[in-house]
């Protein structure tokens, strides 16, 4: 039987993970996909103390934010083609200004 710590140490890597390419990458996209990571770590670390506990709720509040995670998927993958649209690459570098037009 796996126990509580293995669930908790599995969270806490996935959680460094997304942490770590949150700070360290540069592609949008990636960091997207880091938090993301950092999300499901939090709902995992959740749903195991929820079952120690043999608590329901935060059962069902990790669902609510599973389907919270997809609209927010639908809404923030939508916006990175528009920025790779205006741009022609997702390099956060390039992302510095907050006009609306561009300077030659």
């Amino acid at each position: 039987m796996i126990s509580l710590s293995s669930y908790a140490f599995v969270s806490m890597i996935l959680f460094s993970i997304g942490v770590i390419g949150v700070i360290a990458r540069k592609n949008i996209f990636v960091i997207y996909m880091s938090i993301e990571l950092m999300l499901n770590g939090i709902t995992l670390f959740l749903v195991t103390f929820a079952r120690y506990h043999f608590n329901l709720d935060a059962q069902v509040m990790t669902v609510l934010v599973i389907a919270i995670a997809a609209a927010e998927a639908a809404i923030f993958l939508s916006v990175i083609i528009l920025l790779f649209r205006s741009k022609k690459s997702l390099d956060t570098d390039i992302f510095t200004t907050l006009t609306q037009g561009e300077k030659s």
